[in-house]
């Protein structure tokens, strides 16, 4: 899961090498960002049938592969269109991620600790901001920074090595024609969608919201998203866990959208109390960054180990194009409306995933 969305972290803890050695603009560099997220949703879907069909282990071997791949054009870029080059290829490992480590966790975990392991699992994504943000970024302020892209790229080959020899159990194949996924797949799915837009968003124009609103200094301002990060994945950790205990995980979906609106209107007053922003990053790392990852666990839950790939893959898919829609609509928002604004497209975001997390949950207890 870390070395799944590592080309586009690497972006960004790189951006601004990239952009004066490469002559990158910064909307250059948020259109490469939201392009990612939208090829990873596109191949989302083929991404999971072909887990069901070969398993998770290939599929992980390839996703390692690809990786390396990815983070190898990035290092000997030259050129934007060679960075698009690899944020494409960055597209594969991310659509596999979610449907291989799923049926991973469905074939090896007792179903008592499936809740749990999720959340560790899903927590690699920090994970993999944090190898990209502090020891890249402290590397290349040493040697040049192609070197430190080129050895996560070394990493990625050793762990492919790794992953091939490892003896990882393989679920039933995927047999019938239709996905087969179900309505509860699906809402789910527009319930990621409505959460990535949410924090898509935040996460790109928190920082500078704290520079230019609350006139704090970009490193610290910066320490918000690593506070969020953090946070983020205690939070992960502890709902995925209750929701693996619960007769009906999707039940803990409705609390943490709430939370998170909680948690951006917070953030919003903090123009009146700077302080509060704290708390809102805080809140936003334990609500909606941990809502992706009880929405994983729902939806193993909802479905058979033999399609285990390809519901993951469509509940991926929604959240890959909130990331990839939200960012521009409410960077236009920022630059129309002003900051205010920002905070209240989040807030009612995550008001519609909050929503619809009550639907599902009580259609549930409705047909029950």
């Amino acid at each position: 899961m870390a070395v799944s969305m590592l080309q586009l972290f690497v972006l960004g803890a790189l951006g601004p090498v990239l952009v004066t050695e490469l002559g990158v603009t910064e909307w250059q560099l948020g259109a490469l960002v939201a392009a990612g997220f939208a090829v990873a949703a596109l191949l989302s879907l083929p991404a999971g049938s072909l887990v069901d069909r070969v398993g998770p282990q290939r599929s992980l071997v390839g996703l390692f592969v690809v990786s390396a791949v990815a983070l190898t054009v990035l290092a000997v870029a030259g050129s934007a269109w060679w960075i698009a080059v690899g944020v494409a290829l960055g597209g594969v490992p991310q659509a596999l991620a979610n449907p291989a480590t799923n049926k991973v966790v469905l074939a090896a975990v007792a179903p008592e600790h499936r809740g749990s392991v999720t959340g560790w699992k899903q927590s690699g994504v920090q994970l993999g901001a944090f190898v990209a943000g502090v020891p890249l970024a402290s590397a290349a302020a040493v040697v040049d920074w192609r070197w430190g892209v080129g050895v996560l790229a070394l990493l990625c080959l050793a762990g492919a090595a790794a992953t091939a020899r490892l003896a990882v159990p393989t679920p039933p194949a995927k047999s019938g024609s239709g996905d087969g996924v179900g309505d509860r797949v699906r809402a789910l799915a527009a319930f990621s969608l409505a959460l990535g837009f949410g924090l898509a968003s935040v996460n790109t124009f928190f920082a500078l919201y704290g520079v230019h609103r609350l006139e704090l200094p970009a490193p610290v301002a910066a320490w918000l998203i690593a506070l969020m990060g953090l946070v983020g994945i205690a939070g992960r950790v502890w709902w995925s866990g209750a929701a693996g205990k619960a007769d009906d995980p999707a039940a803990v979906l409705p609390l943490l959208g709430l939370g998170s609106v909680v948690s951006v209107a917070v953030v919003a007053f903090a123009d009146v109390a700077h302080w509060l922003v704290w708390f809102g990053a805080a809140g936003i790392g334990v609500f909606a960054v941990a809502g992706n990852a009880v929405s994983m666990v729902a939806v193993m839950r909802a479905v058979p180990q033999k399609l285990a790939g390809r519901a993951a893959a469509v509940a991926s898919a929604g959240f890959f194009c909130g990331f990839a829609v939200g960012p521009p609509v409410t960077g236009l928002v920022v630059s129309r409306a002003g900051y205010t604004w920002l905070w209240v497209t989040v807030g009612a975001a995550f008001a519609v995933a909050a929503g619809i997390a009550f639907l599902v949950t009580r259609r549930t207890a409705v047909t029950v």
